[in-house]
């Protein structure tokens, strides 16, 4: 049990090291822990942090490491996804039947809605039981990395407004305000599909459609050419 408890301390903090030697890299540092964070290699020193952090530092490459972050995680997480695809169902063994059957239905009836809103969220929000679940669900890898592109966009876009704000506690806010940006998030998610909806009923009408709804005794008005 020591020996457990020493090898974890170990390698806690070789991977603390690990993300403070990337962090200190800038840009690169912050592409390369956000594709092994999402690549399902957590490292305790997370995008987040490092995001956060450099740009409080030097606020006015804030826009770059977003995209640079935003990068690194979609290409994780698509990695991530290629493996669950690869899996199947093996891949989410580890996950509870009923856990599993809801996080199938919020695929199967939103679709990239519900792959963009985990992807805004702050932890401890299972971000990566979505990724692992698109990819055994087979979900079109196409709009997979649009929504994790879209979301990860969005939340790293924030935490750099904020960090520019609030300097280094914007992490601490972040992780502790987590509750609320759920409620911020769940708008935005009603929007978008009362935005579906109202598309898919004001979808245009087909000129079959459009003649069809022509009345018979339409012909046989002078009026009309």
């Amino acid at each position: 049990m020591t020996h457990c408890l020493a090898l974890a301390y170990g390698l806690g903090g070789l991977t603390k090291g690990l993300g403070n030697w990337l962090t200190a890299l800038g840009g690169l540092g912050v592409f390369l822990i956000c594709l092994i964070d999402s690549a399902m290699i957590p490292l305790p020193t997370g995008p987040d942090l490092s995001l956060i952090v450099l740009s409080t530092i030097t606020p006015a490459r804030m826009p770059l490491y977003v995209i640079l972050a935003t990068l690194g995680s979609a290409i994780g997480s698509t990695l991530l996804y290629m493996a669950a695809r690869q899996a199947g169902m093996r891949a989410l063994r580890g996950v509870a039947p009923e856990r599993r059957e809801r996080v199938e239905g919020l695929l199967g009836r939103y679709d990239l809605l519900a792959v963009i809103v985990p992807a805004i969220l702050p932890p401890p929000f299972p971000f990566k039981l979505f990724v692992l679940s698109a990819g055994a669900f087979k979900l079109k890898i196409s709009r997979f990395m649009t929504a994790i592109v879209i979301g990860r966009a969005i939340r790293f876009l924030i935490e750099g407004f904020l960090a520019i704000e609030l300097g280094k506690d914007a992490d601490v806010i972040i992780r502790r305000q987590g509750v609320r940006v759920l409620a911020v998030v769940a708008v935005f998610f009603l929007i978008g599909v009362a935005i579906k909806l109202v598309r898919s009923r004001m979808r245009p009408t087909t000129p079959v459609e459009a003649a069809a709804a022509i009345q018979p005794e339409q012909f046989n008005n002078p009026e009309i050419p």
